[in-house]
Protein backbone atom coordinates (compact mmCIF):
# COMPACT_ATOMS: atom_id res chain seq x y z
CA UNK A 1 0.00 0.00 0.00
CA UNK A 2 1.53 3.53 -1.03
CA UNK A 3 1.30 6.45 1.39
CA UNK A 4 -1.60 8.33 0.41
CA UNK A 5 -2.19 11.97 1.24
CA UNK A 6 -6.11 12.49 2.48
CA UNK A 7 -8.54 14.57 4.23
CA UNK A 8 -11.46 13.50 5.78
CA UNK A 9 -13.89 16.05 7.32
CA UNK A 10 -17.28 16.05 8.75
CA UNK A 11 -19.37 14.21 11.26
CA UNK A 12 -19.18 10.30 12.19
CA UNK A 13 -22.34 9.77 11.55
CA UNK A 14 -22.70 10.99 8.03
CA UNK A 15 -22.52 9.12 4.89
CA UNK A 16 -19.08 9.66 3.25
CA UNK A 17 -18.35 11.40 0.33
CA UNK A 18 -15.07 10.78 -1.67
CA UNK A 19 -13.63 13.27 -4.22
CA UNK A 20 -11.28 12.12 -6.80
CA UNK A 21 -8.73 14.76 -8.74
CA UNK A 22 -7.90 15.69 -12.18
CA UNK A 23 -5.08 15.30 -13.95
CA UNK A 24 -2.19 17.97 -12.64
CA UNK A 25 -4.52 18.86 -9.89
CA UNK A 26 -4.25 18.24 -5.95
CA UNK A 27 -7.04 17.36 -3.43
CA UNK A 28 -7.37 20.81 -2.73
CA UNK A 29 -9.22 21.52 -6.36
CA UNK A 30 -11.93 20.45 -4.12
CA UNK A 31 -11.96 22.86 -1.13
CA UNK A 32 -14.49 25.53 -1.95
CA UNK A 33 -17.39 22.88 -2.46
CA UNK A 34 -16.78 21.42 1.07
CA UNK A 35 -18.54 24.07 3.35
CA UNK A 36 -21.48 23.63 1.20
CA UNK A 37 -21.13 19.60 1.38
CA UNK A 38 -20.41 19.30 5.33
CA UNK A 39 -23.91 19.88 6.61
CA UNK A 40 -24.63 16.71 4.48
CA UNK A 41 -21.65 14.31 4.44
CA UNK A 42 -18.17 13.14 5.48
CA UNK A 43 -15.62 13.85 2.85
CA UNK A 44 -12.85 12.65 1.42
CA UNK A 45 -10.41 13.95 -0.96
CA UNK A 46 -7.66 12.43 -1.59
CA UNK A 47 -4.08 13.07 -3.69
CA UNK A 48 -3.73 10.43 -6.49
CA UNK A 49 -0.64 8.62 -6.88
CA UNK A 50 1.73 10.47 -8.75
CA UNK A 51 -0.04 14.35 -7.68
CA UNK A 52 0.41 16.21 -4.38
CA UNK A 53 1.47 14.55 -1.08
CA UNK A 54 0.86 11.07 -2.08
CA UNK A 55 3.51 8.69 -3.23
CA UNK A 56 5.20 8.67 -6.81
CA UNK A 57 6.18 5.22 -7.95
CA UNK A 58 8.47 5.12 -11.06
CA UNK A 59 6.06 2.37 -13.11
CA UNK A 60 3.40 2.90 -15.91
CA UNK A 61 0.59 3.75 -14.17
CA UNK A 62 -3.01 2.13 -14.51
CA UNK A 63 -6.79 3.15 -14.26
CA UNK A 64 -7.34 -0.02 -12.41
CA UNK A 65 -3.90 0.88 -10.10
CA UNK A 66 -5.47 3.95 -9.09
CA UNK A 67 -8.62 2.81 -8.14
CA UNK A 68 -7.39 0.31 -5.96
CA UNK A 69 -5.27 2.53 -4.00
CA UNK A 70 -8.32 4.35 -3.42
CA UNK A 71 -9.97 1.15 -1.84
CA UNK A 72 -6.88 0.10 -0.64
CA UNK A 73 -7.30 3.91 1.29
CA UNK A 74 -11.27 3.06 2.28
CA UNK A 75 -10.26 -0.16 3.88
CA UNK A 76 -7.80 1.33 5.93
CA UNK A 77 -10.28 3.87 7.23
CA UNK A 78 -12.86 1.41 7.74
CA UNK A 79 -15.43 2.63 4.95
CA UNK A 80 -17.30 0.04 2.97
CA UNK A 81 -20.02 2.03 1.29
CA UNK A 82 -19.56 5.52 0.10
CA UNK A 83 -20.78 7.89 -2.51
CA UNK A 84 -18.27 8.77 -5.51
CA UNK A 85 -17.08 12.06 -7.30
CA UNK A 86 -14.32 12.41 -9.91
CA UNK A 87 -13.54 14.75 -12.42
CA UNK A 88 -11.41 14.12 -15.77
CA UNK A 89 -8.76 11.81 -14.31
CA UNK A 90 -11.22 11.15 -11.06
CA UNK A 91 -14.32 10.24 -13.04
CA UNK A 92 -12.29 7.14 -15.07
CA UNK A 93 -11.31 6.21 -11.64
CA UNK A 94 -14.69 6.24 -10.78
CA UNK A 95 -16.00 4.49 -13.87
CA UNK A 96 -13.61 1.45 -13.05
CA UNK A 97 -15.17 1.49 -9.36
CA UNK A 98 -18.47 1.39 -10.96
CA UNK A 99 -17.42 -1.37 -13.21
CA UNK A 100 -15.58 -3.79 -10.83
CA UNK A 101 -17.24 -2.77 -7.64
CA UNK A 102 -20.66 -0.75 -7.66
CA UNK A 103 -21.66 -2.82 -4.56
CA UNK A 104 -19.20 -0.59 -2.93
CA UNK A 105 -20.84 2.78 -4.42
CA UNK A 106 -23.86 4.02 -2.91
CA UNK A 107 -24.13 6.79 -6.04
CA UNK A 108 -21.45 7.22 -8.54
CA UNK A 109 -20.99 10.98 -9.89
CA UNK A 110 -18.08 11.45 -12.66
CA UNK A 111 -17.56 15.03 -13.97
CA UNK A 112 -16.20 16.72 -17.29
CA UNK A 113 -14.91 12.58 -18.32
CA UNK A 114 -15.58 9.92 -21.34
CA UNK A 115 -15.43 6.45 -21.36
CA UNK A 116 -12.33 7.17 -23.62
CA UNK A 117 -9.97 9.99 -23.20
CA UNK A 118 -8.19 11.08 -26.46
CA UNK A 119 -5.64 8.80 -28.23
CA UNK A 120 -2.05 7.51 -27.84
CA UNK A 121 -0.73 10.16 -30.11
CA UNK A 122 -1.91 13.15 -27.77
CA UNK A 123 -1.00 11.49 -24.50
CA UNK A 124 2.38 10.02 -25.81
CA UNK A 125 2.95 13.43 -27.17
CA UNK A 126 2.43 15.10 -23.95
CA UNK A 127 4.48 12.95 -22.13
CA UNK A 128 7.23 13.70 -24.46
CA UNK A 129 6.74 17.45 -23.95
CA UNK A 130 6.90 17.41 -20.56
CA UNK A 131 9.57 15.25 -20.25
CA UNK A 132 11.85 17.13 -22.33
CA UNK A 133 10.69 21.27 -21.52
CA UNK A 134 8.79 20.37 -18.48
CA UNK A 135 5.03 21.20 -16.94
CA UNK A 136 5.64 24.74 -17.84
CA UNK A 137 5.83 24.26 -21.38
CA UNK A 138 1.64 23.33 -21.26
CA UNK A 139 0.45 25.06 -18.25
CA UNK A 140 -0.95 28.04 -20.42
CA UNK A 141 -2.61 25.96 -23.02
CA UNK A 142 -4.09 23.28 -19.74
CA UNK A 143 -5.54 26.68 -18.06
CA UNK A 144 -7.08 27.64 -21.14
CA UNK A 145 -9.19 23.92 -21.61
CA UNK A 146 -10.34 24.43 -17.69
CA UNK A 147 -11.63 27.87 -17.59
CA UNK A 148 -14.02 29.84 -19.77
CA UNK A 149 -12.75 32.93 -21.11
CA UNK A 150 -14.83 34.93 -18.48
CA UNK A 151 -13.59 33.00 -15.55
CA UNK A 152 -10.51 33.55 -16.38
CA UNK A 153 -10.80 37.48 -16.54
CA UNK A 154 -12.91 37.83 -13.60
CA UNK A 155 -11.07 35.47 -11.05
CA UNK A 156 -7.06 36.22 -11.71
CA UNK A 157 -6.15 35.10 -7.87
CA UNK A 158 -7.68 31.81 -8.44
CA UNK A 159 -6.98 31.20 -12.16
CA UNK A 160 -3.48 32.02 -10.37
CA UNK A 161 -3.65 29.57 -7.74
CA UNK A 162 -5.04 27.08 -10.03
CA UNK A 163 -1.89 27.33 -12.05
CA UNK A 164 0.79 27.30 -9.19
CA UNK A 165 -1.18 24.10 -8.25
CA UNK A 166 -0.24 22.72 -11.80
CA UNK A 167 3.15 23.95 -11.85
CA UNK A 168 4.04 21.62 -8.82
CA UNK A 169 3.13 18.46 -10.66
CA UNK A 170 5.76 16.19 -10.21
CA UNK A 171 6.54 15.12 -13.88
CA UNK A 172 7.05 11.56 -13.56
CA UNK A 173 3.81 11.41 -11.55
CA UNK A 174 2.07 13.54 -14.21
CA UNK A 175 3.25 11.11 -16.82
CA UNK A 176 2.49 8.11 -15.38
CA UNK A 177 -0.92 9.06 -15.25
CA UNK A 178 -1.29 10.08 -18.82
CA UNK A 179 -0.11 6.65 -19.58
CA UNK A 180 -2.85 5.25 -17.33
CA UNK A 181 -5.39 7.69 -19.33
CA UNK A 182 -4.77 6.57 -22.77
CA UNK A 183 -4.87 3.69 -22.02
CA UNK A 184 -8.29 3.88 -20.30
CA UNK A 185 -11.40 2.49 -22.33
CA UNK A 186 -14.56 1.44 -20.75
CA UNK A 187 -16.74 2.12 -24.02
CA UNK A 188 -17.66 -1.65 -23.96
CA UNK A 189 -17.78 -1.73 -19.93
CA UNK A 190 -20.14 0.96 -19.05
CA UNK A 191 -23.56 -1.75 -18.86
CA UNK A 192 -21.84 -3.41 -15.90
CA UNK A 193 -22.37 -0.23 -13.72
CA UNK A 194 -25.34 -0.95 -12.13
CA UNK A 195 -25.02 2.34 -9.05
CA UNK A 196 -26.84 4.86 -10.16
CA UNK A 197 -25.06 7.59 -11.91
CA UNK A 198 -24.66 11.40 -12.73
CA UNK A 199 -23.02 12.61 -15.44
CA UNK A 200 -22.11 16.58 -15.57
CA UNK A 201 -20.39 18.12 -17.90
CA UNK A 202 -19.33 22.06 -19.10
CA UNK A 203 -21.21 23.48 -21.98
CA UNK A 204 -18.01 24.95 -23.39
CA UNK A 205 -15.45 21.28 -22.00
CA UNK A 206 -13.65 20.91 -25.24
CA UNK A 207 -11.60 18.33 -23.54
CA UNK A 208 -14.49 15.81 -22.40
CA UNK A 209 -17.59 17.41 -24.06
CA UNK A 210 -21.13 17.13 -24.12
CA UNK A 211 -21.24 14.54 -26.84
CA UNK A 212 -18.99 12.47 -24.67
CA UNK A 213 -21.42 12.57 -21.72
CA UNK A 214 -24.35 12.02 -23.46
CA UNK A 215 -22.76 9.00 -24.64
CA UNK A 216 -21.77 8.03 -20.96
CA UNK A 217 -25.75 8.45 -19.71
CA UNK A 218 -26.66 6.14 -22.90
CA UNK A 219 -24.70 3.69 -22.36
CA UNK A 220 -24.45 3.48 -18.33
CA UNK A 221 -27.95 1.91 -17.62
CA UNK A 222 -29.53 4.46 -14.85
CA UNK A 223 -27.51 7.77 -15.48
CA UNK A 224 -28.63 11.10 -15.58
CA UNK A 225 -26.85 13.88 -17.31
CA UNK A 226 -26.54 17.65 -16.02
CA UNK A 227 -24.86 20.35 -18.35
CA UNK A 228 -23.33 23.48 -16.36
CA UNK A 229 -21.99 26.25 -17.83
CA UNK A 230 -18.42 26.05 -17.72
CA UNK A 231 -15.49 24.28 -19.41
CA UNK A 232 -13.05 21.33 -18.40
CA UNK A 233 -12.64 22.29 -14.27
CA UNK A 234 -16.75 23.25 -13.73
CA UNK A 235 -16.59 22.37 -10.02
CA UNK A 236 -13.67 25.17 -9.77
CA UNK A 237 -15.88 27.26 -12.11
CA UNK A 238 -19.16 26.97 -10.08
CA UNK A 239 -18.58 25.56 -6.99
CA UNK A 240 -21.41 26.29 -5.41
CA UNK A 241 -24.05 25.25 -8.62
CA UNK A 242 -21.53 21.89 -8.16
CA UNK A 243 -22.73 21.64 -4.68
CA UNK A 244 -26.04 21.89 -5.12
CA UNK A 245 -26.30 19.66 -8.18
CA UNK A 246 -24.36 16.69 -5.97
CA UNK A 247 -26.95 17.45 -2.99
CA UNK A 248 -29.51 17.43 -5.51
CA UNK A 249 -28.72 14.05 -6.55
CA UNK A 250 -27.82 12.54 -3.56
CA UNK A 251 -30.13 13.73 -1.10
CA UNK A 252 -32.73 15.28 -2.56
CA UNK A 253 -34.25 18.02 -4.61
CA UNK A 254 -36.51 19.07 -1.89
CA UNK A 255 -36.21 20.85 1.29
CA UNK A 256 -37.95 18.21 2.99
CA UNK A 257 -35.33 15.44 1.20
CA UNK A 258 -32.63 17.37 2.23
CA UNK A 259 -34.04 17.88 5.96
CA UNK A 260 -34.66 13.85 6.06
CA UNK A 261 -30.91 13.38 5.46
CA UNK A 262 -29.58 15.41 7.65
CA UNK A 263 -32.24 14.38 10.45
CA UNK A 264 -30.97 11.05 9.85
CA UNK A 265 -27.16 11.50 10.20
CA UNK A 266 -27.59 13.61 13.25
CA UNK A 267 -30.51 11.60 15.06
CA UNK A 268 -30.19 8.40 13.78
CA UNK A 269 -32.38 6.24 11.62
CA UNK A 270 -33.96 4.44 14.65
CA UNK A 271 -35.21 7.42 16.46
CA UNK A 272 -36.05 8.60 13.00
CA UNK A 273 -37.81 5.57 11.99
CA UNK A 274 -39.69 5.39 15.17
CA UNK A 275 -40.83 9.09 14.77
CA UNK A 276 -42.00 8.19 11.03
CA UNK A 277 -44.28 5.35 12.55
CA UNK A 278 -46.26 7.30 15.15
CA UNK A 279 -46.99 9.85 12.36
CA UNK A 280 -51.05 10.21 12.37
CA UNK A 281 -53.60 12.43 11.08
CA UNK A 282 -53.01 14.72 13.95
CA UNK A 283 -49.05 15.06 13.96
CA UNK A 284 -48.52 14.75 10.29
CA UNK A 285 -48.02 18.51 9.39
CA UNK A 286 -45.93 19.19 12.52
CA UNK A 287 -43.34 16.28 11.82
CA UNK A 288 -43.34 17.88 8.27
CA UNK A 289 -43.10 21.47 9.89
CA UNK A 290 -40.00 19.92 11.61
CA UNK A 291 -38.02 17.95 8.77
CA UNK A 292 -38.31 20.92 6.59
CA UNK A 293 -37.55 24.16 8.58
CA UNK A 294 -35.43 22.61 11.45
CA UNK A 295 -33.40 19.70 9.18
CA UNK A 296 -34.29 20.86 5.76
CA UNK A 297 -33.48 24.66 6.23
CA UNK A 298 -31.29 25.70 9.61
CA UNK A 299 -29.09 22.33 9.71
CA UNK A 300 -28.46 22.41 6.24
CA UNK A 301 -26.49 25.63 6.82
CA UNK A 302 -22.80 25.97 6.16
CA UNK A 303 -21.86 28.75 8.49
CA UNK A 304 -22.06 26.21 11.43
CA UNK A 305 -20.40 22.78 11.53
CA UNK A 306 -22.96 19.84 12.75
CA UNK A 307 -20.83 19.65 15.74
CA UNK A 308 -20.87 23.23 17.14
CA UNK A 309 -24.39 23.42 16.41
CA UNK A 310 -25.20 20.18 18.73
CA UNK A 311 -22.94 22.34 21.32
CA UNK A 312 -25.54 24.98 20.94
CA UNK A 313 -28.46 23.21 21.13
CA UNK A 314 -27.56 21.49 24.18
CA UNK A 315 -26.46 24.67 25.58
CA UNK A 316 -30.33 26.07 24.92
CA UNK A 317 -32.01 23.02 25.80
CA UNK A 318 -30.12 23.53 29.73
CA UNK A 319 -31.61 26.75 29.48
CA UNK A 320 -34.72 25.91 28.44
CA UNK A 321 -35.44 23.06 31.09
CA UNK A 322 -36.32 20.98 28.23
CA UNK A 323 -35.20 17.34 29.69
CA UNK A 324 -36.90 15.25 27.11
CA UNK A 325 -35.44 17.28 23.92
CA UNK A 326 -32.03 17.83 26.04
CA UNK A 327 -31.96 13.96 26.14
CA UNK A 328 -32.07 13.14 22.56
CA UNK A 329 -29.93 15.89 21.70
CA UNK A 330 -27.28 14.32 23.99
CA UNK A 331 -27.19 11.26 22.19
CA UNK A 332 -27.17 13.10 19.03
CA UNK A 333 -23.68 14.50 19.70
CA UNK A 334 -22.51 11.68 19.62
CA UNK A 335 -23.31 11.29 16.05
CA UNK A 336 -21.56 14.76 15.32
CA UNK A 337 -18.48 14.31 17.17
CA UNK A 338 -19.07 15.60 19.91
CA UNK A 339 -17.65 13.79 23.19
CA UNK A 340 -18.48 13.36 26.88
CA UNK A 341 -15.66 15.82 27.77
CA UNK A 342 -17.37 18.26 25.75
CA UNK A 343 -20.71 17.75 27.17
CA UNK A 344 -19.71 17.92 30.46
CA UNK A 345 -18.45 21.36 30.04
CA UNK A 346 -21.01 22.79 28.57
CA UNK A 347 -22.93 21.71 31.65
CA UNK A 348 -20.31 23.51 33.92
CA UNK A 349 -20.73 26.94 31.60
CA UNK A 350 -24.45 26.64 32.35
CA UNK A 351 -23.86 26.09 36.04
CA UNK A 352 -22.49 29.79 35.66
CA UNK A 353 -25.21 31.36 33.30
CA UNK A 354 -28.45 29.34 33.55
CA UNK A 355 -27.92 28.16 36.92
CA UNK A 356 -27.30 25.12 39.22
CA UNK A 357 -30.69 23.63 39.19
CA UNK A 358 -30.72 23.61 35.19
CA UNK A 359 -27.40 22.33 35.28
CA UNK A 360 -28.08 19.23 37.94
CA UNK A 361 -30.27 18.50 35.91
CA UNK A 362 -28.42 18.54 33.12
CA UNK A 363 -25.99 16.21 34.47
CA UNK A 364 -28.99 13.86 35.41
CA UNK A 365 -30.19 13.66 32.57
CA UNK A 366 -26.89 12.86 30.57
CA UNK A 367 -26.45 10.12 32.90
CA UNK A 368 -29.49 8.77 32.22
CA UNK A 369 -28.56 8.62 28.59
CA UNK A 370 -25.03 7.51 28.84
CA UNK A 371 -26.67 4.36 30.67
CA UNK A 372 -29.05 3.61 28.00
CA UNK A 373 -26.28 3.77 25.32
CA UNK A 374 -23.69 1.62 27.15
CA UNK A 375 -21.58 4.16 28.20
CA UNK A 376 -19.83 4.09 31.50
Amino acid sequence: MIQTNYKIQGTPNSPVLVFSNSLGSEMLMWDELIPYLLPYFRVLQYDTRGHGGTEKTPEPYTIALLGNDLLELLDSLQIQEFYFCGLSMGGLIGQWLGVHHSDRLKKLIISNTGAKIGNDERWNGRIETINKNGMQAIVDDTIERWFTESFRKNNEKRVAETKAMFLRSDVLGYSNCCAAIRDADFREDLSKISAETLVITGDEDPVTNVEQATFLVKNIPNATLEILPARHLSSTELPKKFSETLINFIAGNTTFDKGMHVRRSVLGDAHVNRANANINEFNAEFQQFITNYAWGEIWTRAGLSKHNRSLITIAMLIALNRKTELKMHIKAAFNNGVTIDEIKEIFMQSALYCGLPAANEAFHSAEEVFIEMGIK
